[in-house]
This record gives structure tokens, sequence and C-alpha cells, in this order.
């Protein structure tokens, strides 16, 4: 990689000092270093350690919605239950930071994987009132409508699907063949929804990446787009771009809060939004994608 410029270098120090600045106004400790952390396209993300020993995590985002930050925080604090999967202590929130504790990373081993899979079936199990039961908040950069409705199939079409497909087709992100295949799939979703479920407590974008297995042996949740909704979805999510022992999570899941008959014929059917989101914020083949689910669902053949 060629190394920095003396310009790019003298940026960087002054980020790292702007953002060290902003950490002991928000907690009123001294920084005593920052070192960058790499991941992420959204924010930036800092490690910065303080003054009375701990380390904490920064993300900052320059003109970020004045509720983005806020949002997370406050997704993070919702989901925290009893029994539930551990998630970071949110330290200080801004409208342009977030100062979260800092985990350390490791691997995930057998007992760690079935615990988290007890703790996460825990956390669904904390069920709500109403489907969406939460501020409306963000999904990556995207804004995310939480409006509640009485049953998932509603809150799936009106709040998951359709705003989003809109958007998919003014972007020309999907063909008009997955569109509608898309279409079909949510006027017909009383068919394709299986049994009714009371509203879970959702993380909402539970992919591998913010599945964090911590040097402790605990697994934590982080960066969540949290909301009450239907507890397959995030099962889904997790299995949409692959994640370290999914069959034993899933297994254990399965065990310790048995699915529902036919949950392997309905992934797709959940993965249709992050599909949709992903074409909204990338492009490339996510629309078709997202059109291969739903044609799945129409087919009744379950995700590979």
């Amino acid at each position: 990689m060629e190394p920095p410029r003396s310009g790019q270098y003298g940026d960087a120090m002054a980020r790292m000092g702007t953002i060290a600045n902003r950490v002991e106004e928000l907690l009123g400790l001294a920084v005593v270093a920052t070192t960058p952390v790499a991941g992420g396209d959204i924010c930036t993300a800092t490690r910065v350690r303080l003054s009375d020993g701990r380390s904490a995590f920064v993300k900052t985002r320059p003109r970020a919605p004045a509720d983005f930050f806020a949002a997370e925080a406050r997704g993070l604090d919702w989901l925290r239950v009893e029994g539930g999967p551990p998630l970071p202590e949110v330290l200080a929130v801004s409208g342009d930071f977030l100062v979260l504790s800092w985990i350390e990373e490791g691997r995930p081993g057998t007992d760690g994987v079935e615990s988290f899979a007890h703790q996460l079936a825990t956390m669904h199990g904390a069920t709500l009132p109403e489907f969406g039961a939460q501020p409306d908040g963000y999904i990556g950069t995207v804004p995310l409508p939480n409006g509640s409705t009485s049953t998932w199939p509603e809150f799936w079409a009106i709040r998951r699907v359709l705003p989003y497909l809109k958007v998919a087709r003014d972007r020309d992100a999907i063909s008009p063949e997955a569109a509608g295949a898309i279409e079909r799939v949510t006027q017909r979703i009383d068919e394709f929804a299986g049994p009714p479920e009371p509203p879970a407590r959702l993380h909402g974008d539970l992919w591998s990446g913010n599945v964090l297995w911590s040097g402790n042996g605990s697994t934590y949740l982080v960066d969540p787009a949290a909301y009450a909704g239907h507890r397959e979805t995030d099962l889904a999510m997790l299995s949409l771009f692959g994640a370290p022992q999914l069959t034993r999570i899933v297994d254990a899941y399965d065990e310790h809060s048995p699915l529902a008959e036919g949950w392997r014929e309905r992934v797709p059917l959940h993965q249709i939004h992050p599909l949709l989101i992903h074409a909204i914020l990338f492009g490339g083949s996510y629309g078709e994608r997202a059109g291969s689910a739903a044609r799945s669902v129409l087919d009744g053949k379950a995700a590979a």
C-alpha cells in the first residue's frame, strides 16, 4: 500500500484530535490515546483510551441526521433484556458522535455459540403488543419506518417491502421482472407468512458483522436497527451472508425456542427486505437477488 502523503497524515491527525476533544467533552475524562478502527463504510470508527484505564469505541459521521446516533443508542438500550445477549454500554451520544464501551474481540467456541443462540431466543421472547413498536430509525443510512401494526403480514408489506421497492425502482436498482415478483408476494403475503407469532424484539440488521464474539466468551450484538417484528427475520438475516457456526446457532435456537413448521421455506421471504436495502445502497445484483427470493417464495422453495 502506498504510504500516506504528508497532507493526508496531517488530516488524519487533525481528525483524531477532534475526536479526542469531543470525547473529552462528552465524558468529562481525558483521552490518552486514539487508534483508527478498520471496517465500516458508513461511519468513522476510532478506539480511544481514557484516563481511567478504560477503552471506548467511537463512531462519527459528518452531517448525520439529527437522530441518527440517537436511534442506535435507543435501540441498544431497548434490546437489553434479562437473559438476552449482552450489548455494548452507551457512554455518550450526540448528533454526530456515539461513544460505546469497548469490546475485545475473540473467537466463537462451542459453548459460546449455544449460549448466544439461547440468549437471542430469550431476547426475541421479550415480546411487544404490536409490530413496529419503536420510533423510526435507520438501517445503514436508509430510514426505517416503524409505525405500529397489529399483524406481521401488514407490517412486512407496508413498512418493510413496498417503500423500499419504490425507491429501488426509482433508482433503477431492480428490474421490472424482479419488482413484479416481489409485488406478487406482497399481494399474497397472508398465504406465505406462516402461523401468527407475537411481535419479537429484533436486532433488525443481524448479519454476521453485527455479532461480535468477544475475548471473554460472551457474544455481543452491535449496530442494531431495532423494532418489534417476526423472530424468523433475524435468523434469515443471519443466514443471508453467512455466519460462523450458523448451523449450530440455528439448531440451538430451535432447541431452546422451537421454530414454527415451515420456517426454512420462509427464509427467502424474510430476506427480501435486506436485499432491497442492499439494492438501494449498493446496486449491483442485489435487486435481482431480491427478485429471486420472491420467486422462491412463490414457487414454495427454501433458500439454498
